[in-house]
């Protein structure tokens, strides 16, 4: 099962970018757009699916930062994290892949708006982070593991 978050509201050029994410994903899967309500497209999945790809958490947040944009800080943040602790809830017995994006790295921006999002995918990051059994960053195409099963473990 796939649950895309991104949505291309009026803007031509994320259209396009939607349609080719579309024909370039295997017809074998199934896919639930959502661009909001994440914990509530994972759990109509999970019953019928084994593994859930959830791309991506960074363009989800993004969402819900326009959707609360008059609160942004306080409101858009709380409900990323009630979404997150629900669909860690729902992991047992399922293997549900979170994809999402470093943003922490680079330069700190000018504006406040810009700060606050950054400031909170590096929180939704750490968030999944501490769920996840696995973590996995990858830089120019390479894999660096982060978390194994076996740090989880504390082994």
């Amino acid at each position: 099962m796939y649950i895309a978050t991104a949505d291309a509201g009026a803007d031509p050029e994320m259209a396009e970018r939607i349609d080719r994410h579309r024909a370039d994903r295997p017809v074998s899967w199934r896919t639930i757009e959502e661009p909001l309500a994440l914990a509530g497209a994972v759990t109509r999945v999970a019953q019928d699916a084994d593994t859930i790809l959830v791309d991506c958490l960074t363009v989800w947040l993004s969402n819900l930062f326009w959707a609360h944009r008059d609160a942004v800080s306080v409101h858009a943040e709380a409900l990323a994290r009630n979404e997150l602790l629900s669909i860690a809830e729902l992991a047992r017995g399922r293997h549900i892949i979170l994809v999402s994006n470093e943003l922490g790295s680079g330069t700190v921006p000018e504006h406040g708006v810009t700060r606050a999002f950054r400031d909170a995918q590096g929180l939704i990051n750490q968030w999944a982070a501490e769920a996840a059994d696995e973590v996995i960053l990858s830089v120019a195409g390479l894999p660096l593991y982060l978390k194994t099963a076996a740090h989880k473990e504390g082994l």
